[in-house]
């Protein structure tokens, strides 16, 4: 009898490189002082041993995809089955205004990669695939999961290696996010822009590990009887379920679709690009109904994070290092001259709006977004704890109160996405500007909400990236 054994190599090959960057992040200074969270070294060393010495070994990448995949849906239910935070009173301001710096850095990366795209297709780049630039917000704003999820969809349409390139433009990411967001962190610092945060020497030499003699702390509490059932088990036990019902809805919607011809099957492909977004729903209707079932009460939201937090770590690895170094080669210029521009103007835009919007723990606030916006929540969330390192602030706590009403608002958005693909597959080039029509109406949305949300003139001084106006938070 033989059984296949590529999923448990794979996940040895990953597991081992996590446990060296954590090793490495214990000794070397400079991954401690710019917050590199450990998934991302791993995620390098993986890069480098599957393009290196995989192809020797005769070990390929397509499991790497896979594993990505599938974590990316694992952590979304994880995080959707949690019971929601309590909303605080008078804070309604904050979370809309969370949401809006977050939708703001969306609609700026799609409008930014679609037009680099047309000016690299009129010039340098002539065959350039329409879809290109829109691996910008995927890869930063979205992460490595839903780059590599929605790229490989675009593949079958003619856009060779675009899984792999959504995880270049992810990988880039992260590395705005370290470098820029300490940048930030230490300019917000030396011209006065914390006001009631902390800043934590022991954070910014983080080794990573907790020394020998800490008190341990808890991270999850038991919810069944151990005779019975491990209360780790029963969760993922009930993740694992709510994938399986996932599957089977996609399965269905696809059946459905195939009704209506080619255009049907070709949105049910793209939705199963989009799975994570059906995992978080079916697993929201679940938490409904353990709520109504009064059955809730099993469900622990530490234990779900510390699901989520696997899955994220074993999935921006495993995401970084199935990236194809020789197709990144051949897109090397523009893929430099996108994620430059957007970096930049991350750096620049988001301390813009969180200055003008918030009216307390705006630097904390600025460097969740930021992290956030070019990497992800784990990224957004280290350079929050370089400030305020026990998280006393309610940055952490508004960004995930506002997290459901933000995906709401861009559902239309990320359905939209296709329109480029459209454009080549229905001759029709004019579907390209839609998408660049859509991209600026979220940005006029913004705008309108900013003038809302705003301080007294919101637009005085534009000139200033950090507004001082009535600065005492």
């Amino acid at each position: 009898m033989s059984f296949t054994w590529s999923l448990p190599i794979d996940l040895g090959i990953i597991s081992g490189t996590l446990l060296l960057a954590t090793l490495l992040r214990t000794k070397v200074r400079l991954l401690q002082r710019f917050l590199v969270p450990n998934a991302l070294t791993a995620g390098f060393l993986a890069l480098g041993f599957y393009n290196l010495v995989g192809p020797a070994l005769t070990l390929s990448t397509d499991g790497l995809k896979s594993l990505a995949y599938h974590l990316l849906s694992l952590s979304y239910i994880s995080l959707s089955l949690r019971a929601p935070e309590k909303k605080r009173s008078g804070v309604n301001r904050a979370i809309f205004g969370t949401s809006v710096a977050i939708i703001s850095q969306f609609a700026l990366q799609v409008l930014i990669g679609l037009l680099l795209t047309s000016v690299f297709a009129a010039t340098i780049f002539p065959n350039l695939f329409p879809s290109f630039g829109l691996l910008l917000p995927l890869g930063f704003a979205q992460g490595p999961g839903q780059a590599l999820a929605i790229g490989s969809s675009w593949e079958q349409y003619g856009f060779t290696g675009a899984g792999d390139l959504g995880l270049t433009f992810a990988a880039i990411g992260f590395l705005w996010s370290c470098f820029g967001g300490m940048l930030l962190v230490n300019v917000g610092i030396r011209r006065g822009w914390l006001r009631n945060g902390q800043v934590s020497s022991s954070t910014w030499r983080d080794p990573g590990v907790y020394p020998r003699g800490t008190q341990p702390t808890s991270s999850a509490k038991l919810t069944t009887s151990s005779e019975a059932i491990d209360s780790m088990s029963f969760h993922l036990a009930a993740v694992l379920v709510i994938y399986l019902l996932t599957f089977l809805l996609l399965q269905l919607i696809t059946y459905l679709l195939g009704f209506a011809g080619k255009m049907g099957y070709d949105l049910a492909v793209n939705l199963w690009g989009l799975s994570f977004v059906f995992a978080a729903i079916v697993a929201l209707v679940v938490r409904k109904f353990a709520v109504i079932t009064k059955v809730d009460h099993t469900l622990d939201n530490d234990t779900l994070t510390r699901i989520s937090g696997a899955s994220v770590d074993l999935m921006v690895t495993a995401a970084l290092g199935a990236i194809s170094l020789v197709l990144v080669q051949a897109y090397w210029l523009p893929i430099l001259i996108t994620t430059t521009v957007a970096g930049v103007v991350a750096l620049a835009s988001i301390p813009w709006i969180c200055s003008r919007v918030f009216t307390d723990h705006r630097l904390e606030r600025t460097l969740l977004i930021f992290g956030t916006s070019t990497g992800t929540i784990a990224t957004g969330l280290a350079l929050l704890r370089s400030v305020d390192p026990e998280l006393k602030s309610p940055a952490a706590s508004d960004y995930m109160i506002q997290a459901p009403l933000t995906l709401a608002v861009v559902i239309p958005l990320v359905l939209s996405l296709n329109l480029p693909v459209y454009s080549v597959t229905q001759n029709r080039p004019e579907l390209f500007w839609w998408m660049v029509g859509v991209g600026l109406a979220y940005l006029i949305l913004v705008i309108v909400a900013f003038a809302v949300l705003g301080r007294p003139s919101p637009f005085r001084r534009p000139l200033h990236i950090w507004d001082t106006t009535n600065d005492g938070d």
